[in-house]
């Protein structure tokens, strides 16, 4: 499983060995303990990597094994490629920006999308500097 935690300062992710019936089934108790409200809904999570990372190619390779839209790779320009990924978004309120994107797809799918984009997080970005 992949979760994406979007705040208003980025987007976090982690590859989790849970699936994501037993996530969402622990954060649903949770939110009924505290008695806080819980949005879950289907949607779509996107993300750039850059265009020249090594294994995007295994990445275009391993997606065509998944169903069909699962996830799809869309170049942008030619320094960029835009991941979707189709899965649920769980936050607090409907107005949230906050908030954590999780998805299952194939175990190689997963850990090349985490892996490439540890690596774009890496790269020295000119906004680091």
């Amino acid at each position: 499983m992949l979760k994406f935690t979007y705040t208003e300062t980025g987007l976090h992710l982690e590859h989790l060995s849970h699936s994501v019936e037993d996530w969402m089934t622990l954060r649903v108790i949770c939110h009924c303990e505290l008695d806080s409200s819980l949005i879950v809904e289907r949607g779509t999570a996107a993300f750039l990597l850059p265009a020249n990372l090594v294994g995007l190619r295994s990445l275009e390779s391993a997606t065509q094994q998944e169903t069909y839209g699962a996830v799809t790779l869309t170049p942008v320009d030619a320094e960029y490629v835009e991941v979707s990924l189709h899965g649920t978004w769980v936050c607090s309120s409907p107005d949230d920006v906050d908030g954590v994107f999780v998805v299952s797809v194939g175990d190689r799918t997963e850990w090349l999308v985490f892996k490439l984009w540890r690596e774009s997080q890496n790269r020295t970005s000119p906004l680091r500097r």
